[in-house]
């Protein structure tokens, strides 16, 4: 069984996605961290992650990278956005994702194209979203607990700005499949929306 979780930052489609890989006993991809890790890998080189170039040779980093925990920076998700708009880079990172999604078993994959680009025929298809406000909220309190100093102002506006640019690029945009239930965690706690994904996961693959 594939399932496919997608939306915007901050969603919380990831804590859903490794709930619902825990739940079913499947393995989970959040592939977003490959965008990241191109991402941290250009930066580190003091390059631009708006050369598509640079982005490009980024691609072949190791998979050891995967779990530093500079992914989660700020600046990796925004380097992740700009990135993740450069086709060859999108081209680049198809291939292991489509891999991991067809394993034997299945697999749930969290990003922003796995239903519609990625995985289009997956058995279950998720699109989580909350507002603006509720994912900045989120994010803010993450980067704190973090130790770092941030202002809610300021992950707010990188929340719109991720927002527009992953919405509004030419290749593999974020946006709903067609066949995709939504789930809109705006007003659910942690708990809730895990028991609502798992019901739309059953839901789909009895029907």
């Amino acid at each position: 069984m594939i399932v496919a979780v997608d939306g915007p930052a901050a969603s919380g489609k990831g804590t859903i996605a490794r709930a619902l890989a825990r739940h079913f006993g499947l393995p989970h991809l959040d592939t977003g961290l490959l965008y990241r890790a191109v991402g941290i890998t250009v930066l580190r080189a003091g390059g631009d992650p708006g050369d598509e170039a640079e982005a490009f040779r980024a691609c072949d980093f190791d998979d050891g990278l995967l779990a530093d925990p500079a992914l989660k920076s700020e600046a990796a998700g925004r380097a992740a956005s700009i990135v993740s708009a450069h086709p060859s880079v999108r081209a680049a990172l198809l291939e292991r994702q489509r891999d991991f999604a067809h394993q034997s078993g299945g697999a749930v994959l969290d990003g922003r194209d796995i239903g519609t680009v990625i995985a289009p025929e997956a058995d279950a298809k998720l699109f989580v979203t909350a507002t603006p406000e509720v994912r900045a909220g989120r994010r803010y309190q993450e980067l704190t607990a973090m130790g770092l100093n941030v202002a809610f102002e300021h992950v707010l506006a990188d929340i719109r700005a991720r927002d527009a640019r992953d919405s509004g690029r030419g290749v593999a945009p974020l946006r709903r499949a067609d066949d995709a239930a939504l789930l809109d965690t705006s007003g659910l706690d942690i708990e809730a929306a895990v028991g609502r994904a798992v019901e739309l996961v059953e839901g789909a693959r009895l029907g």
